[in-house]
C-alpha cells in the first residue's frame, strides 16, 4: 500500500502550487482498474517538485529505502504520472521504489520556455535518473506505458549502463508513415503529422489540442474509460506543445536497434491497441540485439486496465525479472 511507504525529502524545493488534491480527474480513472490497484487521496504517491533547468517538474513518489531498486514510470505524449499510479501496485512491482514524473508540458508540469522538444523529455528523465543515483546506487527499472515505451528506449539507448531492465507496452517507432496513421483521428490529422514529421522548418511554438493530432478515443476499447479520458483536462482535452510532438515523430535514437545490445527488455504488447498495434512494436523488438522478451495482454487496448490483461503483466514481469535477474 502507498500509504505504508516512507518518504524521503524531494530533490530540489517544494513548489506551492495546485497538485493532484485539486486537480483530482485522475480518480474517475480508478473504477477501470481491479480493486487492489486503485488509489485514493488518502492512499496514492507523495507529491514532490523538482527543479529541472529551471522548471518545477511535479514527481510521485513512493520511497522505499529497503527496495533492490528503483522504478522509474514513464508515461507518453498525452498522459501524465498520476495516471499511472495503479500498476505500481501490481505484486511484481508493488516492493520497488516508485517515481512517476509529470514530464515537461504535461501534467502539472509547465513546459521549458516556448521551444520544447522531445530531446527535453529524454534529457530530463535521463537526468532525474542521475539525481536518483545521486542518493544511492541502486539499479534503476524504466517501465514506459504507451507511447512512453518509445521514450524509455530513446533513455536507454542514450544512457547504456545506467538502466537495468526496459518494461515496455508499446515500442512503436513514430517516424514511420504506418505507425503515425495508426495515431492520427483522421485523414487532415494524417497529413498534418506527415507535414510536421518531413517540414524542414520548425513550426510555431504553440499549443493546439491533443484530439487535433491523436485518436485519443483510441486509448481503450472501453468506451467509458475512452471518454473519460476524452474529457481529462490534463490527458485528453489538453493541449501539448506542437513543437514537442513535432520532434517526437522525428527524433532518432542514440543508437540503431541492431546496435541496442541493453539493458534486457520485456515487451508486454495490448492485443487490441489501436494506437500502436502490437505488430509495430513486434516488428523493432525483433531488430534489437538485446536480450528480450515478449508477452501479449488479453482483452487490452492502448491503456491496459481488464484484470486479464493486468495479471498477464503481472506475471510476465515477474518471469522477466527472475529470468535475468532484476532485483525487485
Amino acid at each position: 500500500m502507498f500509504s505504508g511507504s516512507r518518504a524521503r525529502p524531494p530533490i530540489g524545493s517544494a513548489e506551492a502550487v495546485p497538485g493532484y488534491l485539486e486537480h483530482t480527474h485522475w480518480l474517475r480513472y480508478q473504477e477501470f482498474f481491479p480493486g487492489a490497484l486503485r488509489s485514493t487521496t488518502t492512499d496514492s504517491p507523495t507529491e514532490h517538485w523538482w527543479s529541472w533547468r529551471g522548471v518545477p517538474l511535479h514527481l510521485d513518489v513512493v520511497r522505499r529505502d529497503d527496495a533492490a531498486a528503483k522504478l522509474l514510470m514513464l508515461h507518453g505524449i498525452g498522459g501524465y504520472g498520476r495516471m499511472l499510479a495503479p500498476y505500481a501496485k501490481l505484486p511484481s512491482l508493488a516492493e520497488l521504489e516508485y517515481v512517476a514524473p509529470d514530464l515537461p508540458g504535461h501534467g502539472l508540469t509547465p513546459e521549458v520556455g516556448s521551444h520544447l522538444t522531445y530531446r527535453h523529455w529524454v534529457d530530463c528523465v535521463i537526468d532525474l535518473i542521475a539525481a536518483e543515483r545521486v542518493a544511492d546506487r541502486r539499479p534503476v527499472v524504466l517501465f514506459g506505458m504507451g507511447l512512453g515505451g518509445w521514450l524509455a528506449y530513446q533513455v536507454a539507448a542514450r544512457v547504456p549502463g545506467r538502466v537495468a531492465a526496459l518494461v515496455v507496452t508499446s515500442l512503436a517507432d513514430p517516424r514511420g508513415p504506418e505507425v503515425r496513421d495508426g495515431l492520427v483521428a483522421n485523414p487532415g490529422a494524417g497529413w498534418l503529422s506527415e507535414a510536421l514529421a518531413r517540414a524542414p522548418m520548425p513550426p510555431p511554438p504553440h499549443r493546439v489540442p491533443l484530439r487535433w493530432l491523436l485518436d485519443i478515443t483510441a486509448v481503450s476499447g472501453n468506451a467509458r474509460l475512452a471518454a473519460t479520458y476524452s474529457a481529462d483536462e490534463l490527458g485528453g482535452a489538453a493541449t501539448i506543445p506542437l513543437r514537442l510532438f513535432r520532434s517526437y515523430l522525428r527524433l532518432p535514437p542514440a543508437v540503431s536497434p541492431a546496435n541496442f545490445t541493453a539493458p534486457p527488455l520485456l515487451l508486454a504488447s495490448p492485443e487490441a491497441d489501436r494506437w500502436t498495434p502490437g505488430v509495430h512494436s513486434e516488428r523493432l523488438l525483433g531488430r534489437l540485439n538485446a536480450p528480450k522478451r515478449s508477452a501479449p495482454l488479453p482483452e487490452s487496448g492502448h491503456l491496459p486496465g481488464a484484470e486479464p490483461a493486468l495479471a498477464e503483466l503481472d506475471r510476465a514481469v515477474r518471469y522477466f525479472f527472475e529470468e535475468f535477474r532484476i532485483p525487485h
